[in-house]
This record gives C-alpha cells, sequence and structure tokens, in this order.
C-alpha cells in the first residue's frame, strides 16, 4: 500500500493529524493498536481534558468545533489559591474579551467527534486495531511492517509520523534520546458530582502541600478532578472505597463546591517531564507526547499537542502544494524549528509552577502568595498570564495555511 504520510497513533493528537491533513491531496495511512470502540483505550477514555481558546480556533479550522460544542462546557472564571494560605489569583474571561478562556470536554467525546469525522474521508485510511512490527527509512521513502489481523503487511509512504506516546516506539526506534525528570508524583483522575449549585464556568486550581488539585467543569453538572499526590500513598489512595475517597478529596480541595457527592471511575498514571532530544529526523517527525510530555498543571498536555498538529500540517500542505518531498529534512526542519520554543516554555513554566507550589520552605510558601494577591491586583499581568494559557503565547497557526491574528 502506497501512502504520503504514515501515522503510528490514532489517539487524540493522530487522529487529528489525519484530519488537519485530509483534503489537501494527500494520502495518509493512521495505525492504532486498540480497538477503537473498546472501553481500555487510553487516548479515549472519560477524563476531563482542557481545551485552551486557541484550541478551539485550531478545531474550528478543522471544521471539527461544530459538531464537538455541544460536547463542551465552556471556562470562563478561572480561581487560584494555595491550601491553609492567604494568597489568590483571580481571572475572568470578560477582561480578555473572550467568550471563554477555554473549554472542557471528555477525551471520549472528543475522540468520538475526530474519528466519525476522519472515517468520511476518502484520503485516510484506518488501520485498526493494528501493530507497527517494525519501519526502514531511506532515500526513497519509508516502508513499516505491520501485523493486521494476525498478518503481517508492508506499507510505503514518504513520511512517517511518531503519535505514538511518552514511549514511544517509533522515537526509539529512530535512536532519539529523551530527557526526563521524574516527580515522585502521579495524577489521579475522576469525575466528580458537586454538592451545590452547578458553579457553571469557573475552574479550580488549588495548590497543596503534596501537589495541585484541578477541578474542571463538564457538562451534566460534574467536574472533571485532576489531582497529584506523592507516588508514595498512591496505592493507599487508589484502594480506597467511594466514600473515602470522596472524603479524602474534600480535605485537599475544600467546599468551594459543596459535600461531593459522587465519584466517577478513577484511574492514575505516573508524572514526569520529558523532551525529546530532537522531533525529526529524515522522513520522520515527532508529535504530541512523542515529543514531550509534561505535568498537568494548567492543562497544557494536549493544547501543546494540537498545536504540534496545526504547525505540522501548515508546513506539510505547504509543501505539497510546491511540490516538494514532504518527507525532506529540510521541510521537516522548518517545523522543528517552529515549534521549538513553545515546546520548551510549556515545558518551563509547568515545571517552574510544581517546584515552586510544593517548596516548603516559608520564605518560598510567603513570596508565592504575596506574588498571586499581586497578581490578582495588576490587570496587565492577568492578561499576559492568561494570554499563554490561552495559547496565544505565539503566532497560533491554521491547519489550513495561514495564521490566526
Amino acid at each position: 500500500m502506497e501512502y504520503d504520510v504514515i501515522v503510528i497513533g490514532g489517539g487524540m493528537v493522530g487522529a487529528s493529524l489525519a484530519r488537519a491533513l485530509s483534503g489537501c491531496g494527500l494520502k495518509i495511512a493512521v495505525l492504532e493498536s486498540w480497538p477503537l470502540d473498546s472501553k481500555r483505550q487510553p487516548s479515549y477514555d472519560d477524563r476531563a481534558i482542557a481545551l485552551a481558546y486557541g484550541s478551539r480556533l485550531i478545531l474550528e479550522d478543522m471544521g471539527l468545533w461544530s459538531p464537538l460544542a455541544l460536547r463542551v462546557a465552556p471556562i470562563r472564571d478561572i480561581h487560584v489559591s494555595d491550601r491553609g494560605q492567604f494568597g489568590f489569583t483571580r481571572l475572568n474571561h470578560v477582561a480578555q474579551q473572550v467568550e471563554a478562556f477555554g473549554y472542557v470536554v471528555t477525551a471520549h467525546d472528543l475522540g468520538a467527534v475526530l474519528l466519525k469525522d476522519i472515517r468520511s474521508h476518502d484520503d485516510v485510511v484506518l488501520y485498526c486495531p493494528a501493530r507497527m512490527i517494525s519501519f526502514q527509512i531511506d532515500d526513497a521513502g519509508v516502508r513499516v511492517q505491520v501485523s493486521i489481523d494476525g498478518q503481517t503487511r508492508t506499507l510505503a509512504g514518504k513520511l512517517i509520523v511518531a503519535a505514538d506516546g511518552a514511549q514511544s516506539a517509533v522515537r526509539k526506534n529512530l535512536g532519539i534520546g529523551a530527557r526526563e525528570w521524574h516527580y515522585g508524583q502521579a495524577a489521579i483522575v475522576a469525575n466528580l458530582t458537586p454538592g451545590i449549585g452547578f458553579q457553571g464556568a469557573t475552574a479550580f486550581e488549588r495548590f497543596t502541600d503534596t501537589g495541585p488539585i484541578a477541578m474542571l467543569p463538564l457538562p451534566d453538572k460534574r467536574y472533571g478532578m485532576i489531582w497529584t499526590v506523592d507516588q508514595r500513598y498512591l496505592d493507599e489512595i487508589v484502594s480506597l472505597n467511594d466514600q473515602a475517597f470522596l472524603e479524602r478529596v474534600q480535605r485537599r480541595f475544600g467546599f468551594r463546591l459543596g459535600r461531593f457527592q459522587q465519584a466517577g471511575r478513577r484511574a492514575n498514571y505516573p508524572l514526569y517531564l520529558m523532551l525529546a532530544q530532537d522531533i525529526v529526523r529524515h522522513r520522520a517527525v515527532l508529535i504530541g507526547n512523542a515529543a514531550h510530555a509534561v505535568h498537568p498543571i494548567t492543562g497544557q498536555g494536549f493544547n501543546l499537542g494540537i498545536r504540534d498538529v496545526a504547525v505540522l500540517a501548515e508546513v506539510l500542505r505547504s509543501a505539497h502544494r510546491s511540490g516538494t518531498d514532504v518527507g525532506d529534512i529540510g521541510i521537516l526542519r522548518k517545523y522543528a524549528n517552529r515549534r521549538k520554543k513553545d515546546q520548551q516554555t510549556v515545558a518551563l513554566v509547568t515545571d517552574g509552577l510544581v517546584r515552586l507550589f510544593t517548596n516548603p520552605l516559608w520564605p518560598i510558601e510567603l513570596g508565592r502568595n504575596i506574588g498571586m494577591l499581586a497578581l490578582d491586583a495588576i490587570p496587565l499581568g492577568k492578561y499576559l498570564l492568561a494570554r499563554q494559557f490561552m495559547g496565544f503565547g505565539g503566532h497560533l497557526p491554521k491547519p489550513s495555511g495561514e495564521c490566526f491574528e
């Protein structure tokens, strides 16, 4: 089978790239090892995904926002606080002159919209479930050996895209190293039912001595919780029954949402910082978690990945229009150069916030609380901070080839 682009990984980032490239004359193959209707598929579970306002614009350009809009909850207010301390900062969407800072959707709903859409495009072929066995790259192109229904097949293409997660087999087989820092923490995620009138569009980021706990508004009067815990206590917390678990969450978060009534299915994963030492090779490129993994503080993970998608799609579409080989290293270096600053900035900011808000030294504690109060009183500071986390830290690309203002 002959393709232009072979995407390894059909999760949210890989599927988004396939959609962003469809319709421009390229033929795309997507390989996904999990059955996409399986509840075990890790990219399409029920966890809450924060979509920055900039990510909404990218999804609009891809034609995905309209079917997704009924499944999201807006974030119009953000409340940031330090547990047991006096510091806090409040952000309101009106000051930013936007409808919302961002939106919250479950990974399941986002995945359903993505997969329904790409299945309707003839230039995208989805192999699922399928497992990559190996691949070879030479001057002429890429050859990927794939296991499908127990049979080995070979797919040929011009470019292989690694969208296969933080433990990317493609990255490792390319010999690309990664810088990693393990926080000794895990994130516990669950959807909770609050006990008072639904707070509508307010997201909470509450810092504690063991790490942040975030509450993101979801449709259906629920909140998506992302709770950072010390790895040493993970087994104990995971083993709690629902009532004991809710009581533990209540002690960490407080009562701004009343007494929590119900917890959905819980999941957990280890937290670490990872940046690939390079994100391109001749005829190969890394996107999403294959290129970077960041702490979930401020909810930047998927937003960083969707900006990878938008830039890569823009670069590949432009190359194809000009008759240039999409696997050419010169073309791929353009992508790498445009993504380097954003990826490093988000990694630096999220890592710095984790270290700042888990430092127990009283001078640091005092300084960060004074800093939050100062930020709350300075409109320009809040404006600049909000712009960064809305995805407007630099030029925001359109997958179709232009740039948002």
